[in-house]
């Protein structure tokens, strides 16, 4: 009782935080921040489910939560016409002969397994000889595309569909990654499995900054659909400036309101599925034989489980869910820049998170995500403000007052490292330890 005393009062402190912003500051800066605090503590529980569930150390995130914003892409864009017609052929005939080429490997690697080293190398040498015809197709195909309107376009574009169904697609883009990636790696020691992830993480956001006919690299793909109304759209509305004036606000303030509370509604409920699947699958059966592998792998290997496969089966459902937060962030931004994409914040923040929220429990999680994007993105302000006060007494020109000002951009890592010390040093197992039974 005293424990679920103490979660909800934690909770009560972080909406009471975010409440001080929207009266301090804005109201539309307050929601700007929840609404990544949703998506922020989706991307943890993701993570938790990987590290809090079976103890495995991924600092790929990144790359997954890049494969999310590329499904937002791909489903959302409309085709590019001309871009199909001057290269979708190649490109379709690249990827079926690299499937085949993958399946003649695969089979030959299977079937010759009496052969020692030459099934390595027949399977080497027919990998080889796929890649150097599949780029036949797609170096000429690749070509084509890029030179089509490449101001505007120069790539294939997408499906045209409903931004939503992104957040589907990035969870299985991920967990297709995942697989693959775990297949490899994760019969390897947890710190191998680390540099795996993390090469693999970079490999992806390469390709989607160099690959221009995927998603125009580096050049950005902008004004991705929204699944909530336009701002404009709202003001015009006759309903809605009635509504407006009825409460005595700007319509022009209110439509940002508006459009925030709509991402808040659709993400705090995406958040409240995954959470709801996360604890009925933590005090299941499958969550109890994942924390006793996670524990003690040598006894639970004795005791007949299948280890890798497990560690498989979780990566991928960990992965999965980050594709789906990488995918709402693309739909909350409304574009995608493969360059956004860097570890500090899609891999160093989601693990402290995790871990200042407390690893093996989602609510823990849950709060983490809250708790760590708030101040991440407060710090500067209450920086500033912290600053001007403390040199409050100092002359408007003074050097060190100038030199601390500009410095409170810098608050964040400080605050980051502070916050993560406190929580270490008296609560080792985060705000919200995981229940041992």
């Amino acid at each position: 009782m005293i424990g679920r005393l103490k979660n909800f009062g934690l909770f009560a402190v972080m909406a009471l935080l975010i409440a001080l912003v929207g009266f301090m500051q804005s109201w539309s800066l307050a929601l700007a921040i929840l609404n990544l605090c949703l998506i922020s503590a989706v991307m943890a529980l993701g993570v938790n489910i990987q590290w809090g569930y079976a103890g495995l150390f991924n600092v790929g995130v990144m790359g997954f939560a890049a494969l999310g914003g590329l499904a937002g892409v791909v489903i959302s864009t409309p085709p590019v016409a001309a871009a199909w017609s001057a290269g979708g052929f190649g490109i379709i005939a690249s990827l079926v002969i690299a499937l085949i080429t993958i399946i003649i490997s695969v089979a030959i690697y299977s079937r010759l397994k009496g052969a020692g080293i030459l099934r390595v190398w027949a399977a080497v040498l027919v990998a080889i000889a796929g890649y150097f015809i599949a780029r036949i197709f797609f170096e000429p195909a690749v070509d084509a595309i890029e030179a089509v309107e490449p101001a505007k376009t120069g790539f294939l574009g997408g499906f045209g569909l409903p931004i939503i169904f992104a957040w589907i697609v990035g969870g299985v883009f991920a967990a297709g990654a995942a697989w693959v990636v775990g297949k490899i790696s994760l019969g390897l020691r947890s710190d191998y499995l680390a540099i795996a992830t993390l090469g693999i993480s970079e490999i992806i956001v390469a390709m989607l900054k160099n690959e221009d006919w995927l998603a125009r690299g580096v050049k950005n793909v902008s004004g991705l659909p929204r699944p909530v109304p336009y701002e404009i759209n709202l003001q015009r509305s006759e309903w809605f400036q009635d509504w407006a004036n009825s409460m005595g606000v700007s319509t022009v303030e209110f439509s940002s309101i508006f459009v925030k509370l709509c991402y808040a509604g659709l993400f705090a409920s995406v958040l409240l599925i995954v959470l709801w699947l996360s604890e009925r699958a933590l005090n299941s059966p499958w969550g109890r034989m994942m924390r006793a592998i996670r524990d003690n792998e040598t006894a639970a290997n004795a005791m007949g489980k299948d280890v890798t496969s497990r560690h498989l089966q979780v990566f991928v459902l960990g992965s999965a869910v980050i594709g789906i937060a990488g995918a709402m962030l693309t739909t909350l931004d409304g574009q995608f820049t493969p360059a956004s994409y860097q570890p500090l914040r899609f891999t160093f923040l989601i693990w402290v998170m995790v871990i200042v929220g407390g690893s093996g429990n989602n609510w823990g999680a849950v709060l983490g995500g809250f708790l760590i994007w708030f101040f991440w993105v407060e710090a500067e302000p209450i920086g500033l403000w912290l600053m001007d006060t403390i040199t409050s007494g100092m002359a408007e020109d003074n050097a060190l007052r100038l030199h601390l000002l500009k410095s409170a951009a810098h608050m964040r890592l400080m605050t980051m490292g502070l916050i993560l010390l406190l929580v270490l040093r008296f609560t080792p197992s985060g705000l919200i330890p995981e229940r041992r039974r």
